[in-house]
């Protein structure tokens, strides 16, 4: 089988006689890409793997973790180098979490009840979504430490039975996403009129999201279609502030790449910020994340913790993520590459990698903690200049 990607870290097109060479125990994240690659429909892997318009912030997040280098310390003891570190207040095994993604059933149809034992079982927090293929209370019965991430919808009174269900879940946090008034147009999906196969559902929209996004229309997707039907355009502060006012759980907000949003966040009392341009998949030539974590660092100074997504594929992009100013990273499309090729053992090989990368590449750095790591010097070749110094 070949892709209809025309994006991907692999290069070139996946054959069959390739893919069956691939190793049953993958090394890196990009060989569970390929196998991934290698088995998803082609409407599917562009849906997966795709961003908006000509795809330049999806290429940018990754290419602005290449350009970044760490300036590792040596004479440091780094025999119990440990890759523990605290997330919104409670530790996890590794300063990562499951980024929420719409669908999981899309790739395997154990979906979100995969995803969630996998990261149970791996100590790193899941964020299920608005858009997931299963219901919040089978993905709770399943899960460790969850996470929901939100939209804000057009009918706030299936929103709020939403947040309810979340508390009586025992979610930890609510993660709202604030830059999607409507979806971004992905060209993939368009070219593709791309639907909702029948078994997949949207299982908190009801039966008219159900209705909308399996329908076909030219030159449009059905997921977008429904996603501006259900989805505000006009979500502001005062939506943010009416939120609070309803829950006690913890409160995230995902999208923000402008200091200015970020402080006026931490002015709010937010309990943490997402800095994420939707993995390339909103405004096309938005600023990568990681180009802005150092200002957004600086302006929210230590008033609320800082994640970052988008790009994340190696431990040491964990570690460089870390240095320049947050708490932990969200990583994404691999869980999908994971829970498409071995379902709930696909996803708990990603994040065995990853934490594997990571404490690899903290040792090697000279940290023997997550926390060391935020004194680390980090370079940028184009042309190499120093982004951030030790602090304190």
């Amino acid at each position: 089988m070949t892709t209809s990607s025309s994006y991907s870290s692999v290069p070139g097109p996946v054959r069959e006689e390739d893919a069956a060479r691939w190793q049953p125990e993958p090394a890196c994240l990009q060989d569970l890409e390929r196998a991934a690659a290698a088995v998803l429909p082609p409407d599917i892997w562009d849906f997966v793997t795709g961003g908006s318009g000509t795809e330049s912030s999806l290429r940018a997040n990754l290419a602005s973790f290449e350009q970044l280098h760490l300036v590792p310390r040596v004479l440091r003891d780094v025999a119990g180098c440990s890759t523990v570190s605290p997330l919104l207040g409670r530790e996890a095994s590794a300063p990562l979490a499951i980024a929420p993604m719409a669908y999981h059933r899309l790739v395997h149809p154990d979906g979100e009840l995969a995803v969630a034992r996998a990261a149970r079982d791996a100590g790193v927090p899941f964020v299920t979504g608005t858009l997931s293929s299963c219901p919040l209370e089978e993905i709770a019965a399943q899960a460790g430490r969850l996470w929901l991430q939100l939209y804000w919808l057009n009918d706030e009174a299936r929103l709020f039975d939403l947040v309810d269900r979340a508390e009586a879940a025992g979610c930890e946090a609510l993660m709202l996403t604030v830059d999607l008034p409507w979806m971004g147009r992905r060209l993939r999906d368009v070219r593709n009129r791309f639907t909702l196969p029948p078994e997949v559902q949207a299982s908190h929209l009801g039966d008219g999201a159900a209705s909308r996004a399996h329908a076909h229309r030219s030159r449009t997707s059905a997921v977008a279609e429904h996603t501006k039907a259900f989805m505000t355009a006009s979500l502001s502060w005062e939506h943010i502030e009416r939120l609070r006012e309803r829950t006690g759980l913890q409160l995230v907000l995902k999208g923000v790449l402008d200091p200015g949003d970020a402080r006026q966040a931490a002015d709010r009392g937010i309990d943490a910020i997402v800095v994420s341009n939707h993995g390339g998949r909103q405004l096309d030539g938005a600023v990568p994340p990681m180009a802005v974590l150092p200002e957004i660092r600086d302006a929210v100074d230590g008033r609320c913790e800082i994640l970052v997504d988008g790009g994340v594929r190696t431990g040491s992009d964990i570690v460089k993520a870390v240095a320049l100013g947050a708490s932990g990273a969200l990583v994404g499309r691999p869980v999908f590459w994971g829970l498409a090729t071995n379902g709930q053992a696909g996803v708990g090989d990603v994040l065995r990698m990853l934490t594997e990368e990571l404490r690899d590449a903290l040792g090697l750095a000279g940290c023997a903690s997550v926390e060391a790591a935020r004194s680390l010097r980090v370079v940028t070749s184009t042309p190499f200049r120093t982004v951030s110094a030790p602090r304190g």
